[in-house]
């Protein structure tokens, strides 16, 4: 699944070529405010960050994709208990400008774990059984300044399971600050 994901996020980008005058590169870091959710829990949330790397293809006027490749930190606390997420995503979001700069953007994301750790008061650092792939939905707002600073905020929906037992799924709230070449 992986391997399938990364050659058509690299088909895409090279095939792209064509449209190399409304196609930009940037890259963006921010803050990330997470959380799980799922029933029963009494949990707060976890400040992490992201960073990575955007490109985005305006097809019109008013209407742009942007595909994003995004290390990420998620996680939530409580009760004196710790857990820390860390994948590598890639959002492809689908861009509406409602007029120059300020635009709406929604689509989906396919995380890839590369970390995790629970912390667990009085036992110390236990097992997490996070699961290796997590899909959301991702809604937010965004504006582009014309010198290519752009600012953007977001909410990921978690839509797998990411562990048993209990049945929980991520949520993340996402500012970031940014900059397009």
């Amino acid at each position: 699944m992986k391997k399938v994901l990364l050659i058509t996020l690299f088909s895409i980008v090279f095939s792209l070529k064509n449209y190399a005058q409304s196609l930009k590169f940037g890259v963006k870091a921010g803050v990330n405010f997470s959380t799980i959710r799922g029933e029963n829990l009494d949990v707060d949330n976890r400040t992490g960050f992201h960073a990575g790397a955007i490109a985005e293809l305006k097809l019109t006027d008013k209407f742009s994709i942007q595909p994003e490749l995004l290390y990420t930190q998620l996680g939530t606390k409580g009760s004196g208990n710790e857990l820390t997420t860390s994948y590598i995503s890639l959002p492809v979001m689908a861009k509406y400008y409602l007029f120059q700069g300020l635009s709406i953007e929604a689509g989906p994301q396919a995380s890839f774990l590369v970390d995790d750790k629970l912390e667990v008061a009085g036992r110390g650092i236990v097992d997490t059984n996070v699961e290796d792939f997590d899909f959301g939905l991702n809604v937010g707002l965004g504006y582009n300044f014309n010198n290519g600073i752009f600012f953007q905020t977001r909410y990921t929906l978690g839509i797998t399971t990411i562990q048993e037992n209990p049945d929980v799924k991520n949520g993340a709230f996402q500012l970031s600050l940014g900059y397009q070449f």
